[in-house]
């Protein structure tokens, strides 16, 4: 069988050989030689930016940096303004890996990377899915995803999963009939694994609670599950061990950098040192030591199209006190949670659905700068947002039709300009809201 995975990423120019070697060699460095690694690493990327990226130069200003914690610390907000403005000299929209991010933290915005940095996130994912026997050529993957609804978007990203070697479940209708149809393909494929949205997994188990089904009976091929984007609670995973009968893991990432830390096979949630550079912040952006909690500020150590210098991510969490700088391990992660809409058709929809209809309309222009969506009842939705100029009659348009797709025809929408946004006690926006 013909490793087709690697090979688009070597075909569309992204050099997954070379960066699978290199990734290699950085986690085979003793302690000594990785300290020298990560030091290179962060004076190389910030003498980088500083040298070619006007937009990183503006942000520092003109203060004489002395040591790492003099950099200032970049938040969502700085990177709300067209993505030209942010590249560096000799990258273009025509020579970086682009995307948006999920916007779940309610703060969206368009990010690039270079493609060798690109190939380290895959070479990284690669390595870490590898831990539990999973190869991304060969092994065949049960993903609980969304999917673009527009033509093109949708007919990509199947072709993207015929390549990944996967079978996506979109995930924006959960009703019990939809469930039921998922589980009977899992009476006829051969699935190694499981990946997706943490709340959609944990919706298919219950399903499978009420039923008396163990999909591991169903589908005795399946090695393991792997959950995303939203926090996974104790008994949700417990629930999954039980209806699963495998092994459950939690990973942690942002696209606009990498998978930010992954459970290993010991049960430790491993943080990526290899191509990223984690610290804990507090309030004043002093780092913390090792088992206080504060804010995740994150470095790409590799990045050069797009600087993610000190990036506060907009989560909170604490590394645990025998974490080390060659393996730090995350104790505990906050936040990252989204309700359950429930239709009047009785479709069930996980909260992240919204990044989809919200994808549609968030364009390069870092118009709206955060948003939240609330429902009031069975029918109704609020969308409150901050934007520097009024949504038009065009963009409400837009985004009652991707609304109409995603979720179901008929709903009420109200558009509801801020000048602020109602956080949680931890600061965080919750991006999806229910009220029933």
């Amino acid at each position: 069988m013909i490793s087709l995975f690697d090979l688009s990423l070597q075909l569309n120019g992204f050099p997954i050989k070379k960066a699978k070697a290199d990734l290699d060699a950085i986690t085979r460095l003793s302690e000594k030689e990785f300290l020298q690694f990560l030091q290179k690493q962060k004076d190389d990327i910030v003498g980088f930016h500083l040298q070619n990226n006007p937009f990183y130069n503006e942000l520092v200003g003109n203060k004489i940096v002395r040591k790492w914690e003099d950099l200032p610390v970049l938040n969502k907000q700085n990177l709300q303004k067209p993505l030209e403005h942010r590249l560096s000299k000799g990258y273009t929209l025509k020579n970086v890996y682009c995307n948006k991010t999920s916007g779940s933290s309610g703060t969206p915005f368009v990010f690039a990377k270079d493609k060798y940095t690109h190939a380290m996130t895959w070479a990284s994912n690669s390595m870490r899915f590898g831990w539990f026997g999973i190869d991304f050529n060969y092994s065949y993957q049960a993903r609980f995803y969304g999917i673009p609804m527009d033509f093109v978007g949708y007919q990509k990203e199947r072709f993207k999963d015929y390549l990944g070697n996967r079978f996506r479940f979109p995930v924006f209708d959960l009703s019990d009939e939809v469930l039921e149809r998922f589980l009977q393909k899992f009476k006829t494929k051969k699935f190694d694994y499981l990946n997706g949205y943490t709340s959609s997994i944990v919706l298919f188990a219950k399903f499978l609670e009420k039923k008396n089904s163990f999909l591991k009976d169903i589908c005795p091929t399946l090695k393991a599950c792997f959950v995303t984007s939203e926090m996974l609670f104790e008994s949700d995973k417990k629930l999954l061990e039980k209806q699963f009968g495998i092994p459950i893991i939690n990973e942690y990432g942002a696209s606009e950098l990498d998978l930010i830390a992954f459970e290993n096979p010991k049960g430790e949630w491993q943080v990526n040192s290899e191509t990223l550079f984690v610290e804990i912040l507090d309030e004043h952006n002093q780092v913390l030591p090792y088992g206080k909690e504060g804010r995740i500020v994150i470095t790409s150590l590799f990045n050069k199209a797009n600087p993610f210098i000190r990036y506060d991510i907009g989560d909170i969490g604490i590394l645990d006190e025998k974490s080390t700088l060659q393996k730090p391990i995350l104790k505990k992660l906050v936040g990252r949670t989204n309700d359950v809409a429930l239709l009047p058709s009785g479709k069930k929809s996980p909260g992240l659905t919204f990044y989809y209809v919200t994808k549609s309309i968030i364009e390069d222009d870092g118009n709206v700068k955060e948003f939240i969506i609330k429902q009031t009842q069975l029918d109704t939705f609020e969308i409150e947002y901050i934007s520097e100029h009024e949504l038009d009659i065009h963009q409400i348009q837009k985004i009652e039709e991707a609304i109409s797709l995603y979720l179901e025809p008929n709903l009420n929408f109200s558009f509801i300009r801020k000048t602020v946004l109602e956080r949680t006690n931890r600061g965080k926006l919750k991006q999806f809201k229910s009220y029933l």
